[in-house]
């Protein structure tokens, strides 16, 4: 019998904040979007591993190490992967232009898409004020987010007896916490003007864990969110078009049909 065909084919995929190591990291919803993918080429946009949280107690089930394998699998099978570190993962910035099994660890990265536009590829950890002046803040808050994550696994564990989907409560409270919008919207302005003092076309990021795809003042400001709370990777399709994956959605209905890629975001 032929082996099916990916369901998600593209020229290009970013997938960020996977945060490997720790109890809130969605490994088997990710493995099951990789086994569904086919690229050139695949950006790991930071937090990939959380080492952070390996500082204080040692958590790797074997889903972790799956995720991992499965990606050194595809550089093995010619996929281009390029890891570029996060805040979380910083210590991976030692090792910059290393190639580890085939993984290039970068910086950053300028990606050009099949229409000749180049987009500036970074984590977004950088552009983060408390990150870069309160260091202790963040770890601070970073303690609060994998409480409030704890209590969300609880939550939707409960939900799944009363026969209900997944739902984020961090994701809920994070959109609607005034402060909390108007940080979101202070870093999507700082991630765009980075883009145009770089002279590129836009900037595809992650670290908020909120995936978004818009233009702003004509530059295209592209997140590929995360897989603790939202589960979501961008796409490039082979005309140079984006797409955000939203893998708890697309899933439901794989045994349908193959999931089509979507219309072009306008330029």
């Amino acid at each position: 019998m032929p082996e099916a065909s990916p369901a998600v084919r593209c020229r290009a995929a970013f997938i960020s904040d996977i945060h490997l190591g720790t109890k809130g990291c969605q490994a088997d919803l990710l493995l099951e979007f990789i086994r569904e993918l086919e690229c050139d080429t695949l950006y790991l946009v930071g937090d990939i591993v959380d080492g952070w949280k390996m500082k204080s107690g040692w958590y790797w089930p074997q889903g972790h190490n799956d995720v991992v394998q499965k990606i050194l699998r595809l550089a093995r099978k010619g996929v281009r992967v390029v890891y570029v570190p996060g805040n979380h993962d910083d210590r991976i910035r030692d090792f910059c232009g290393v190639h580890f099994g085939g993984v290039v660890v970068a910086r950053d990265a300028i990606h050009e898409a099949a229409d000749g536009r180049r987009y500036l590829v970074t984590h977004g950890d950088e552009f983060d004020g408390v990150v870069q002046n309160a260091k202790w803040l963040a770890f601070l808050g970073d303690w609060s987010y994998r409480a409030l994550l704890g209590l969300n696994t609880h939550f939707n564990r409960l939900r799944k007896l009363m026969g209900l989907g997944y739902w984020s409560l961090s994701a809920f409270l994070k959109h609607r916490v005034k402060d909390a919008v108007a940080f979101i919207d202070q870093f999507e302005t700082a991630m765009a003007d980075e883009a145009r003092r770089r002279g590129v076309a836009g900037v595809i990021c992650g670290h908020i864990h909120k995936a978004e795809m818009r233009e702003m003042d004509g530059v295209l400001y592209l997140n590929d969110g995360d897989w603790v709370e939202s589960c979501t990777a961008l796409v490039e399709g082979f005309e140079g078009e984006f797409r955000i994956v939203h893998w708890l959605e697309e899933r439901k209905v794989l045994a349908a049909q193959p999931i089509p890629f979507a219309e072009p975001l306008a330029a």
